[in-house]
C-alpha cells in the first residue's frame, strides 16, 4: 500500500477535508464519509458541546476512522495560535494541530513571522504541526527545521477557487523538502487536486470546492478519485515534455518494403 506517512500517523486516503462551510452537519458528515478521508480538521471554534446546533466535534467524533485535526483559524498572532492548540489538544486528544494564522480578513494570507513563531513553539511541545503558508520555499524549510511534520502551502487564496496559480514555487518547495507537502486552499476542481499529486504533492486539503458545491457528497467522492488518480499517476512516472512533436510509431519503414 502506498501510505501517508504524518509524524508516526498513516493514512491510506491523502485527501483531506476541512469541515467548515457546509449548510448543516447532517451534509458535512455525509460528504466526510464519501471523501473516504481519515484526517479532518475542524476549527476549536467549532467545539461547541454547550450549544449542540454549533458543535462539529462531537459528531466528527462519532465517525469511524477519522482522525481530526483541529485547526487555529481566527488567531491573528502566534501567541493566540499556541493558545487555541493548547486547548484544543486538551478537549480532542488529537496530537495534530494545523497552524492557521491570518490577521487581515480582507485577504485571509497567513502571516509567516507569526506562524514561524507559534511552530517553534508547537513543535517542542510535542504538537504534529502542520502550518498553512504562503508559497514560499526559504518559510517552508525554516519550518521543516523546527520540526513540522509537513509544510501546507497555499494554491491561491482561502475560498477563491484560483487554483494552482503559485505552481512555480510550489515545485520548489516539493523539490526542497523532507517533509510531506500539502497543499492547502485555493483549488477549486478535481483536476486541479489531481495536478498537485501529479507535481508531487503528498495530499491536497480541501473545503471550500466540496461545501459550496451543489452535492457536497458526490463532489467530495470526485476529489478523492482525482487525487488517488494523480497520485498513481506520479508514482508511474510521467512522460517528458518535447518543443516538437514525435510520432508513436515509424511512417515510411514499411513503405519502401517490396512485395
Amino acid at each position: 500500500m502506498d501510505f501517508l506517512q504524518l509524524g508516526s500517523y498513516t493514512f491510506s486516503s491523502r485527501l483531506i477535508l476541512g469541515t467548515g462551510k457546509f449548510s448543516n452537519t447532517a451534509l458535512m458528515l455525509e460528504a466526510v464519509r464519501a471523501s473516504g478521508a481519515q484526517l479532518v480538521t475542524v476549527a476549536l471554534r467549532r467545539f461547541n458541546r454547550e450549544q449542540l446546533s454549533d458543535d462539529l466535534f462531537g459528531p466528527l467524533k462519532q465517525l469511524p476512522g477519522i482522525t481530526l485535526m483541529p485547526n487555529t483559524s481566527g488567531a491573528s498572532t502566534a501567541a493566540e495560535a499556541v493558545r487555541a492548540a493548547q486547548i484544543s489538544r486538551e478537549l480532542s486528544g488529537s496530537p495534530f494541530i494545523k497552524v492557521e494564522i491570518h490577521p487581515n480578513p480582507q485577504h485571509l494570507m497567513p502571516d509567516p513571522i507569526e506562524t514561524y513563531e507559534a511552530c517553534r513553539i508547537l513543535a517542542k511541545e510535542g504538537f504534529l504541526v502542520m502550518p498553512y503558508i504562503a508559497a514560499d520555499p526559504v518559510l517552508a524549510k525554516r519550518l521543516e527545521e523546527v520540526g513540522c511534520i509537513s509544510v501546507m502551502p497555499l494554491g491561491s487564496a482561502i475560498g477563491s477557487g484560483q487554483g494552482l496559480a503559485t505552481a512555480e514555487m510550489l515545485n520548489i518547495i516539493i523539490r526542497e523538502s523532507n517533509i510531506p507537502v500539502i497543499v492547502d486552499a485555493g483549488l477549486r476542481s478535481p483536476s486541479e487536486a489531481s495536478l498537485a499529486m501529479e507535481m508531487g504533492c503528498e495530499a491536497v486539503l480541501i473545503n471550500s470546492a466540496v461545501a459550496v458545491s451543489d452535492n457536497p457528497p458526490e463532489m467530495a467522492e470526485a476529489f478523492a478519485e482525482a487525487v488517488a488518480a494523480g497520485r498513481k499517476a506520479f508514482k508511474a512516472g510521467l512522460m517528458p515534455k518535447s518543443s516538437s512533436a514525435k510520432a508513436t510509431s515509424p511512417l515510411t519503414a514499411f513503405l519502401g518494403a517490396k512485395v
